[in-house]
């Protein structure tokens, strides 16, 4: 269908600002956060109602125009990377928080609300949203089902899919869908878990129910120097061995950290070849007791130098430098690559040392932040984008992270998700038999393979083309990433 007609039955009922179709309106929605894969979308939609939504998606439907949903675009994997002839449906501007109940200790939300602003609005109650991504200033709620994001607390307190307790939304034809709910369990099936991380696969997402905590009185953060990455990483394995479950426990190399401290002035020890960062919190005394048990294993462990934070205000410091470390990745380079992937906790060391050799292999340097208690890794490579060939090296960089991950027991992804960057690493970590069970599910729910095609699920041709790329050059070739 010609772009034209498809922009005009989306004016019929969509106020003016809400439809553009200028190439200068578009092309701020050609990528996400990972600006590699750009691709101008055909048209862009910002509903304001959920009836609006609604709508959009019963005309995409009647015309086989496709649909890809957008929040706050900070998502890392393309997973919102526009399709040429479809419609980029952004849920910016249904970003109302509908509700707080303090009692019952839940918020129900648009999908556009930032993450961030829902603890800002719950704190009036002594309340916060646990997960908090390090783009929680901007993140959008919507797009933090859609990725199951997790946050440097997700140890203790979960991930996107621990801490939501229902969603309505709607199909690709318009048809609505209320997963979950209010009551701590629902009758039959759980597609609540399903529809939680499916990367906009199978419905877009109008409003979410999320639980509330209460904001624990006292916290402390301990931060750990070890004069090698191996030691750091068994020190993590030694911390949950020893049944210390922290509230957070964060790993940051040295190329991390020096990084860092120009940009936040941390106070981090940057003679040190790695930092955890381990917090506690509850009452002051269960506090206390955790930071002496804490200190007590790491010394055991090897650490170097112990700190204890001992202000608030420090407390926060130290926190600001881990989570601006993808900002100041790019005082170091042009661009950089986040990479993500997820191992068990006793292999850090390990994959931290085999990430050096890679880095003389590809010639690239590559700084190393790790959710290291739930051993999610997020190795940065530094690249120039301007460069194909550095390009190129990042890209095999990157997979051969990913295939490592899946070597040791560990999964291609703990929080980006697959979206366009992971595909071909999709065709490592699942076999046919279980890449046809997730295209089942999508057909299922989305028989004319409308929302967000091209994503998340490889076909059988691009795992057998890969297949033959790994043993041409090598088991870690990267084949290009598909085109829209």
């Amino acid at each position: 269908m010609a772009e034209a007609d498809i922009v005009a039955a989306l004016r019929a009922f969509l106020p003016g600002d809400c439809v553009l179709s200028r190439e200068e309106e578009r092309r701020p929605y050609e990528c996400d956060a990972l600006t590699a894969f750009r691709q101008l979308p055909g048209v862009v939609v910002l509903p304001r109602t959920e009836q609006q939504l609604q709508q959009v998606l019963l005309t995409c439907s009647r015309l086989k125009v496709p649909v890809v949903a957008r929040g706050a675009g900070t998502g890392l994997s393309g997973g919102s990377t526009p399709h040429a002839r479809g419609v980029l449906l952004s849920c910016a501007r249904m970003n109302r928080i509908l509700e707080i109940d303090a009692h019952a200790r839940i918020a129900r939300l648009e999908p556009g609300v930032p993450n961030l602003r829902v603890s800002e609005a719950a704190a009036a109650h002594g309340l916060y949203y646990a997960p908090d991504p390090s783009s929680q200033v901007a993140c959008s709620i919507g797009g933090n089902v859609a990725e199951n994001s997790g946050g440097v607390h997700c140890l203790k307190y979960g991930l996107t899919v621990h801490n939501v307790l229902g969603v309505r939304g709607y199909t690709m034809e318009g048809e609505p869908l209320e997963l979950g709910g209010r009551a701590p369990d629902g009758p039959g099936l759980d597609l609540l878990a399903l529809a939680i991380g499916s990367e906009g696969l199978l419905m877009i997402v109008a409003e979410v129910t999320v639980k509330l905590i209460a904001r624990p009185p006292c916290a402390q953060l301990v931060m750990a120097s070890f004069a090698d990455v191996h030691s750091a990483g068994n020190a993590v394995a030694a911390v949950i061995a020893g049944g210390i479950i922290p509230a957070a426990l964060e790993m940051m190399d040295r190329k991390a950290t020096a990084a860092v401290e120009p940009f936040a002035h941390a106070g981090y020890d940057l003679s040190a070849a790695a930092i955890l960062l381990i917090e506690a919190d509850g009452t002051p005394e269960e506090v206390a007791d955790q930071v002496r048990e804490i200190e007590q294993v790491l010394r055991s462990a090897g650490a170097s130098t112990l700190r204890v934070s001992g202000s608030e205000a420090e407390r926060l410091r130290w926190w600001s430098g881990r989570k601006n470390a993808f900002p100041a990745a790019g005082r170091l380079s042009p661009d950089y690559y986040c990479m993500d992937g997820t191992i068990p906790r006793r292999h850090v060391g390990e994959v931290l040392q085999a990430i050096e050799r890679m880095e003389a292999r590809y010639a690239l340097r590559c700084m190393n932040v790790f959710h290291a208690g739930d051993g999610n890794l997020h190795p940065v490579i530094l690249f120039d984008a301007n460069d194909h060939d550095s390009w190129e090296r990042a890209e095999r960089f990157g997979a051969e992270i990913l295939e490592l991950c899946v070597q040791l027991g560990g999964t291609i992804t703990g929080e980006h998700g697959v979206g366009v960057e992971k595909l071909n690493s999709m065709c490592v970590q699942f076999s046919p038999a279980e890449r046809a069970a997730f295209a089942a599910v999508k057909e299922a729910f989305d028989p004319a393979g409308l929302l967000n095609p091209g994503k998340v699920i490889p076909t059988l041709a691009r795992c057998a083309e890969y297949g033959r790329m790994r043993v041409h050059h090598g088991a870690l070739a990267h084949a290009d990433l598909p085109r829209f």
